[in-house]
C-alpha cells in the first residue's frame, strides 16, 4: 500500500471519528427562541389546580405537601399571596430546584424564577416570563413563553463512540448516555433524569442528527441538531411530540 493511500485512509478515519457536532457547546439563550412553549392552569375543583405542559399534566393543591408531578417528580406548591406561589420540585425525594411564581399587577404576564444547585455544585438561575393567552383572573388560563433568561446555561458534550455511535454528556447535570445511530433506545443516566428515560438517535445529513427522548417507551420529545457551515454554532430545533410546539436553541462552540 502506498504512503499516500495510508495518509488518505488515516484522514478518512479521523473524519469518521469526529463528526461536525463533536465537541462542547454552550446554550446561548439570547439567540434562542422558545416562543411556542405554552403552559395551562385549570381550576380542577375542590381547591385543586391542574397544570398542563408539553402534553403532560398533573393536579396540585397549594398546601405545601409533596404530590406527584411531571415525569416522576414531586412538587410541593405553596401560595404566598393572591398573585405569588412557590413550588419545590423533587426527584427521588431530593430537591431539584425551587420555582417562585408571580403574576403581574395587570394580570397579563407571569414570571417564574427558578433557583437551585446543579449536581456539579454550580448554581441554577433561570427566569421565564410568560404572556397570558386566555383565561383569568389569577393563575387559571393559558400562558405562552415570552422570553427566558438563563444565567447558568448548561454545556452539551458530543463525542464519537465506536464506529457508529455517539457519547452525549451534560456535565453540569452529571447526565450521560452512549447510543448508536440505529434508532434503538439507550438509557439516560443522571441524578436529575426522570425514571425509565431513554433516547434514540439517527443521522440527518452530514452535519446533524435527530434525537427522540422517551419514557417507558413513549416518545415525548423530538429534536434535530445541526451544525452551521462554519462549525461555530449548533442549533437544536423541535419540541414536545404531543403538542408539536417548536422551539429553537442556539449553542456556541466552546
Amino acid at each position: 500500500m502506498s504512503r499516500l493511500l495510508l495518509v488518505v485512509l488515516a484522514a478518512t478515519a479521523a473524519f469518521a471519528a469526529d463528526p461536525p457536532y463533536a465537541g462542547k457547546w454552550k446554550a446561548n439563550m439570547a439567540k434562542s427562541d422558545l416562543g411556542e412553549t405554552t403552559v395551562t392552569y385549570t381550576d380542577a375543583g375542590s381547591g385543586q389546580m391542574q397544570l398542563m405542559a408539553d402534553g403532560l399534566s398533573y393536579t396540585f393543591r397549594a398546601d405545601g405537601k409533596d404530590r406527584p408531578a411531571l415525569l416522576g417528580q414531586t412538587a410541593a406548591w405553596k401560595q404566598i399571596d393572591a398573585s405569588t406561589w412557590q413550588t419545590i420540585n423533587k426527584l427521588n425525594g431530593k430537591v431539584i430546584d425551587t420555582d417562585n411564581l408571580k403574576i403581574s399587577a395587570d394580570g397579563k404576564t407571569f414570571t417564574i424564577e427558578t433557583r437551585g444547585t446543579k449536581p456539579n455544585g454550580a448554581p441554577l438561575d433561570e427566569t421565564t416570563v410568560f404572556e397570558r393567552v386566555s383565561g383569568g383572573p389569577g393563575l387559571a388560563g393559558k400562558w405562552k413563553t415570552k422570553n427566558v433568561k438563563n444565567n447558568s446555561p448548561n454545556v452539551l458534550e458530543f463525542a464519537a463512540a465506536g464506529a457508529d455511535g455517539l457519547s452525549i454528556k451534560i456535565p453540569d447535570l452529571n447526565v450521560a448516555v452512549e447510543a448508536k445511530f440505529d434508532g434503538k433506545e439507550y438509557p439516560i443516566t443522571g441524578p436529575t433524569v426522570p425514571p425509565n428515560f431513554a433516547l434514540t438517535i439517527q443521522k440527518a445529513g452530514p452535519s446533524g442528527f435527530d434525537m427522540t427522548e422517551l419514557q417507558n417507551g413513549k416518545a415525548l420529545y423530538k429534536v434535530n441538531y445541526s451544525v452551521s457551515p462554519d462549525g461555530k454554532t449548533l442549533t437544536e430545533t423541535g419540541g414536545a411530540v404531543a403538542t408539536n410546539e417548536k422551539v429553537r436553541v442556539l449553542f456556541d462552540r466552546q
